[in-house]
């Protein structure tokens, strides 16, 4: 485990360092060479170096699946590319397999028939159409139905466009499992996960039909914050069926995960591929559904069946799972947002049920990134995206939402409070951010942190009155 831990670390160290200048880019080839075979880039492993044109055919390859400028040169760009987060399922067939489907779509029967045998070959693929698949665990912050939720949709998504049929196995075996796991557990030195970044998840082809998520990723169920669960599970799912990575760049099964847009999850390539080993559905045709339908997976029930009742009070929903934002008015009332609804909060720690906020707040979004509510102006301020709501009361005030370009404010931001030394509105925004059960206690006197605990079962006023005697959310 320690050598694992120990290769993870040195390789998400030097992929960092990449974007440092260094003597005669030693260092540079070195870590993008330890990449590229990480991902299969190269024909044979070699115990050093690989030769100059090897190194430069690896890149050009590189370059090639991910859309780059084909130069073999290892440029600024594709340096920035290899950093990013990805799926940890090796690239060795992407360009052999695009390529092949691509020829026999002008092809005809004979090369179908080819195809059909390289996938069976290669990969595998199940010998049934219906199979079952379980959740074994999920990150503590997400709400138990709505990851069930999630990973339905991303099954659905195969099932809708081919002859598979899928259903949830509540325990026991199944055919497909999805497991969340922390460093090194037991998949090879290579498969270890490397935490924040990196690689997400991999998966491992039929029939061992395993699907497996890094546990200490910001996992979310909403499109514009932390990693979209929904997606990855998806694109994995895809590898437990048979398909490898597609080198088309909208394919659901390209290595860098999609992100959800207006347009369909699955592109042509996707349909293409899942549709050669298993056929196409069995009644009607191929169902395609764009992927804002899939945003927010927080808004798909209206029910809340995280509120229960412990001694003798109401655990509102929240408290078992993360919230959008949370700010304080004059009479010291907490309001908490989550998805489409608000929790009111009283100074004594009692939780109002869950109050949509368009009653409220007319016109303001689901979802939003930031809130908070200004001493100076008495007035509430909303953030999501690139645009801000200002209300005085419940009245949206004249000019809004705008852009919050307008006034050099970032998109998406993380936090916004009013902050009384400076007598402004400040936004916290950055590339670091902490886990959601732990709250952090500010001096603003001192201008330092001075305590920090778990909120739910630490801070009575949030509302959360004995969330957990055995200090787990879920």
């Amino acid at each position: 485990m320690e050598a694992a831990a120990a290769l993870c670390l040195a390789l998400a160290l030097a992929l960092r360092a990449l974007a440092q200048p260094a003597p005669g880019g030693r260092l540079q080839r070195g870590a993008a060479e330890m990449f590229l075979e990480k991902y299969g880039y190269f024909e044979t492993p070699a115990p050093r170096m690989h030769s100059p044109a090897q190194f430069r055919a690896a890149v050009r390859e590189f370059q090639w699946v991910t859309h780059l400028p084909v130069s073999g040169v290892l440029d600024a760009s594709t340096v920035h590319q290899m950093s990013l987060p990805r799926c940890g399922v090796n690239d060795a067939e992407s360009h052999t397999a695009w390529a092949k489907r691509v020829h026999a779509v002008f092809s005809g029967r004979r090369a179908k028939a080819r195809r059909r045998r390289r996938f069976a070959q290669q990969s595998g693929k199940w010998y049934k159409r219906h199979l079952s698949y379980r959740i074994v665990n999920w990150p503590w912050y997400l709400p138990q139905h709505q990851v069930q939720l999630a990973v339905k949709a991303a099954f659905e998504l195969w099932s809708n466009v081919s002859s598979l049929v899928f259903w949830e196995a509540q325990d026991g075996p199944a055919d497909i499992r999805l497991t969340f796991f922390h460093g090194d557990h037991n998949d090879g030195l290579g498969n270890a996960f490397d935490g924040p970044g990196g690689a997400l998840a991999h998966a491992f082809f039929p029939r061992r039909g395993e699907a497996h998520f890094d546990s200490d990723e910001r996992w979310s169920l909403h499109s514009s914050k932390g990693r979209n669960l929904f997606i990855v599970a998806a694109h994995e799912i895809g590898h437990t069926l048979g398909l490898e990575h597609s080198p088309v760049k909208s394919a659901l099964m390209s290595p860098y995960y999609k992100k959800l847009s207006k347009d369909f999850v699955l592109s042509w390539d996707d349909i293409l591929a899942v549709q050669n080993l298993y056929g196409k559905p069995s009644k009607g045709s191929a169902v395609q559904l764009p992927g804002k339908v899939f945003a927010h997976f927080q808004d798909w029930s209206r029910t809340f069946p995280g509120g229960t009742q412990q001694q003798g009070r109401h655990v509102s929903y929240y408290c078992h799972s993360f919230f959008d934002a949370i700010t304080v008015d004059a009479d010291h009332n907490l309001y908490i947002f989550k998805g489409n609804h608000y929790w009111l909060v009283s100074k004594r720690g009692n939780a109002t049920e869950p109050q949509p906020l368009q009653t409220r707040w007319a016109g303001l979004p689901a979802g939003i990134d930031a809130a908070t509510w200004s001493e100076a102006d008495g007035k509430f301020y909303f953030f999501k995206g690139g645009r801000c709501w200002r209300y005085k009361g419940s009245t949206m005030e004249a000019g809004f939402p705008q852009k919050c370009s307008a006034s050099n404010l970032p998109r998406h931001p993380n936090a916004a409070l009013y902050f009384q030394q400076l007598h402004h509105l400040v936004l916290f925004k950055g590339p670091k951010y902490y886990v959601d059960d732990q709250y952090w206690k500010f001096d603003q006197g001192k201008l330092q942190v001075v305590m920090t605990g778990k909120w739910a079962t630490q801070l009575p006023w949030m509302g959360c009155w004995d969330v957990n005697s055995s200090q787990t959310l879920l």
